[in-house]
């Protein structure tokens, strides 16, 4: 979740509006009450973005917080990836501001009682153009204070530096002209590797790269014997972090940072937390086995591979075909099968219900979630009003109306708002449709949890084995199965179709579950609420009428 948009009860928040008027999450907010509810809808990790401090046009210069210059902040709230001090919290997210660390503790304790468990936004590759900690430890020097900054890299700088010139905000950054002008030299390589003193509204401009140890100016050369600074600095930010309690990090542009950083950091960490799990934003599926097996992460982005293809199916492109499933299935069945973390929205991708979303039906979601939760036995992720059908079509600010919950904004999330209905979590305020999607989404997080053959079952693809005249364009059929428990699984990603099928399965597949004349009946069915699936056949063969945006799940008896 968007951690400061939460927990926010404003309902008609102003344009570029500060916390103030419009409102934000305090820490308060993820109560005992919160906890237990997303506990029983079956939730079992809060992935939380923008808690530890990043550049903000808030003034909290009376609690130790520097000014951020308004120039290089990206909205009224800013940027959670331009860190501004790695060993603290936004003093927005507390009641109490001098006391915002504190507040974020009782937080985590009331997590972990709740039997929740949480996962921090860890921001490795960039930090803001004004990086500056008050709260770091005693022993620790800030990024960049022994820097030399007249030579472009050195191996135990901190930053890339671009001797003789000065930094240039963007033509399109609008600021009071009162206020004086920012001022950086020499100026710094921002965050998305722009060796530039004039990046571009649409760079990275108000972060700046950290320099791991790899000469970009000069070919890219390597240098991490000795180890970098950079890398003992992160190391103690990650131990900091894990001796306050939280459960995981996700790593954001894990893979902008050299591997060989994650094989020397990972180890360390996890000896102070063995269950401490480490997931790589990751979007190179050729880099896949290095940051598994070299950088010991536990879990990788599954973004390229099956969130790509499912989008493609939901919004009925032409090219668009159920292979795109069986080819994610092909590449990453073994090795990579449970350690891909998979998911149908976050923060970087349009919602499915909004405008820029091509589908335009809700209930695509469905397909698509299915295979999403059971492809393999790894984790799936549920952005926040996700569940409810978010269309994120409101003009915030800086994000102006781009179908994407804003990051930059001290704004709402319309549809969780209304779930969320001032701490009494409850469905008065959502529309009949809201509420039938939130329960299909109950309903499969308790089929997931229970089933053995989706936990620790195999996988066994159909689609090679089906007649001529079955859909595969838009039906996609799968076998899930244990020594306990044998599934058939049939999704219909076409919108408005309902397809008329036998599904054939072959001698290999009855051979593997060591089964011979099989006896099926219906499971589970989800379809949308308009539908309603009946078949209480107890079936030899497998004929089955599958409606649009639909997923059947028969079991073997």
């Amino acid at each position: 979740m968007m951690f400061h948009l939460w927990g926010n009860t404003v309902t008609n928040p102003q344009k570029n509006g500060h916390s103030n008027t419009n409102g934000t999450t305090k820490f308060d907010d993820v109560s005992d009450k919160a906890l237990e509810i997303l506990h029983d809808k079956g939730f079992t990790h809060l992935y939380t973005t923008g808690i530890i401090e990043h550049a903000t046009k808030e003034d909290y210069s009376d609690y130790g917080c520097t000014l951020d210059h308004p120039s290089i902040v990206k909205g009224s709230c800013g940027s959670p990836f331009a860190i501004k001090d790695y060993f603290d919290v936004n003093p927005f997210l507390a009641i109490n501001p001098e006391n915002r660390l504190e507040e974020f503790n009782l937080m985590v304790k009331r997590i972990h009682v709740n039997k929740l468990k949480i996962i921090l936004d860890f921001v490795p590759n960039h930090l803001a153009r004004n990086y500056q900690s008050d709260k770091k430890p005693e022993n620790v020097n800030d990024f960049g204070f022994n820097d030399r900054n007249d030579v472009e890299f050195s191996p135990q700088n901190n930053f890339y530096y671009l001797p003789g010139t000065q930094f240039v905000v963007p033509n399109h950054v609008e600021i009071d002209s009162k206020i004086q002008a920012y001022f950086e030299k020499p100026a710094k390589a921002s965050g998305n590797n722009v060796f530039s003193s004039q990046p571009t509204i649409h760079d990275w401009y108000e972060t700046v790269k950290l320099n791991y140890g790899i000469d970009y100016p000069n070919n890219g050369h390597i240098h991490f014997d000795p180890v970098p600074d950079t890398w003992y600095k992160m190391l103690e930010v990650l131990t900091y972090w894990t001796n306050l309690g939280v459960d995981g990090f996700r790593c954001d542009m894990a893979e902008m940072v050299p591997v060989e950083f994650w094989a020397f950091v990972i180890p360390k960490i996890k000896m102070i937390n063995p269950d401490l799990i480490f997931i790589a934003e990751i979007y190179q599926p050729r880099l896949y086995a290095d940051y598994i097996y070299k950088g010991h992460f536990d879990y990788l982005y599954d973004k390229v591979g099956l969130y790509d293809s499912l989008r493609s199916l939901m919004e009925q492109n032409s090219e668009a075909h159920t292979g795109l499933i069986t080819q994610v299935w092909q590449q990453e069945s073994g090795e990579f099968s449970n350690k891909m973390l998979r998911f149908l929205e976050n923060h970087d991708e349009t919602r499915i219900n909004s405008l820029g979303f091509a589908a335009h039906n809700i209930w695509s979601s469905i397909p698509a979630m299915m295979i999403t939760a059971t492809l393999h036995g790894g984790p799936f992720m549920i952005y926040f009003g996700q569940e409810f059908g978010e269309k994120a079509n409101e003009i915030e600010g800086f994000n102006d109306a781009d179908d994407r919950t804003t990051m930059f904004d001290f704004w709402r999330v319309d549809s969780h708002q209304r779930w969320f209905n001032h701490g009494k979590f409850n469905y008065d305020l959502l529309t009949s449709q809201e509420i039938e999607l939130d329960l299909f989404y109950q309903k499969l997080f308790t089929f997931v949890k229970k089933s053995n053959a989706v936990q620790i079952g195999q996988f066994f693809d159909l689609q090679y084995v089906q007649s001529a005249i079955y859909p595969s364009k838009y039906v996609y059929s799968y076998l899930r199965y244990s020594d306990e428990e044998q599934l058939l699984f049939i999704l219909n990603f076409h919108a408005t179709e309902t397809f008329q099928l036998e599904i054939i399965i072959p001698d290999l597949a009855f051979e593997l579950m060591n089964k011979c004349n099989l006896k099926w009946e219906i499971e589970y069915s989800f379809t949308p609420p308009t539908i309603k699936y009946k078949n209480d056949k107890i079936l030899d063969k497998i004929f089955v009428e599958i409606p649009p945006n639909s997923a059947l799940i028969f079991k073997v008896i």
